[in-house]
């Protein structure tokens, strides 16, 4: 394969069948081959940052053969690789990140807490890939407060207008454009706004809350507009909105094609990779596959 794939982590449950279908539409649509990588957790697990070891050659593995069935089924299926290896996901996954242009996975794989919104390995693989990495959530996931918008795909994507990032919105672009869909930003703002004064005093806000909306949508307008020229076929909406970022983006999730989000970088105070509140935010309640997008170097 001269082109990077498309990863898509199997392991035999429900959640990763429903991530394979979307790594091989993924594939499929970015031209690229896909590779169907099964971590098989029983076998002696992998240190984190130890080198990952792929088999010489094929060995029996029924997950495999499982994936081979069920893509034998489906049409237009993109150039194929299967891998089996021994080791821990969240430790594999990210190695083989370095190697890939998207790990795809589902939210809660066999074992664990079925309770849980997200397992341990999806939130090991989206903090420590090099690539970035989507997430398939089971369906029923219920958003409340979600605002009306106009029908067709959309791709959702958080703007932070104090700090941008370049490689959140190219990646949100580039895949609408890929997907055939729009893109819906949203530029959350403080309100109310609460001032101190003395102890027990809260003195109302001078500032009215139509300029700060104004203000943080031209803020969010001027961001958007290179990406807006690099991608002329590419709609695009701005949606300056008050409140907490991650209940905006999770809201504004529902019935969205896909939901892009980003990590915090890393800082001589936090060297290592970390999520974040609103991503893992959005990780754990979004209704639409989340994709964790890895800052720029």
């Amino acid at each position: 394969m001269s082109e990077l794939p498309v990863i898509a982590a199997v392991d035999g449950s429900e959640d990763s069948l429903r991530a394979l279908d979307w790594a091989v539409d993924t594939a499929r649509g970015r031209g690229a081959p896909l590779r169907v990588v099964h971590v098989r957790q029983y076998a002696a697990w992998t240190q984190p940052g130890a080198p990952v070891v792929l088999p010489p050659g094929p060995v029996e593995d029924p997950v495999l053969d499982d994936v081979r069935a069920h893509l034998a089924k489906l049409t237009d299926v993109p150039e194929t690789e299967y891998l089996g290896i021994d080791g821990a996901v969240g430790a594999v996954l990210p190695e083989l990140g370095d190697t890939a242009q998207l790990i795809v996975l589902g939210s809660r794989g066999r074992g664990g807490f079925a309770s849980l919104l997200l397992g341990s390995n999806g939130i090991a693989v989206a903090r420590d890939a090099g690539c970035p990495v989507v997430v398939v959530p089971r369906p029923g996931r219920e958003v409340d407060d979600a605002p009306e918008v106009e029908p067709g795909p959309r791709v959702v994507v958080g703007i932070k207008v104090d700090s941008p990032d370049d490689a959140l919105l190219d990646f949100a672009f580039t895949e609408a454009a890929h997907r055939g869909a729009r893109v819906h930003a949203v530029a959350s703002y403080s309100w109310p706004i609460q001032v101190w004064t003395t102890p027990a005093a809260l003195v109302p806000p001078a500032l009215d809350e139509e300029a700060i909306a104004s203000e943080t949508r031209d803020l969010a307008e001027a961001i958007l507009a290179p990406h807006r020229e690099h991608h002329p076929d590419v709609r695009s909406d701005t949606y300056a909105v008050p409140g907490d970022a991650a209940g905006n983006i999770v809201a504004a999730a529902k019935n969205a094609t896909l939901t892009v989000v980003g990590r915090h970088r890393r800082r001589l105070t936090a060297p290592a990779p970390m999520l974040g509140s609103v991503t893992q935010a959005v990780l754990l309640h979004a209704p639409s596959p989340i994709a964790v997008i890895p800052p720029k170097p």
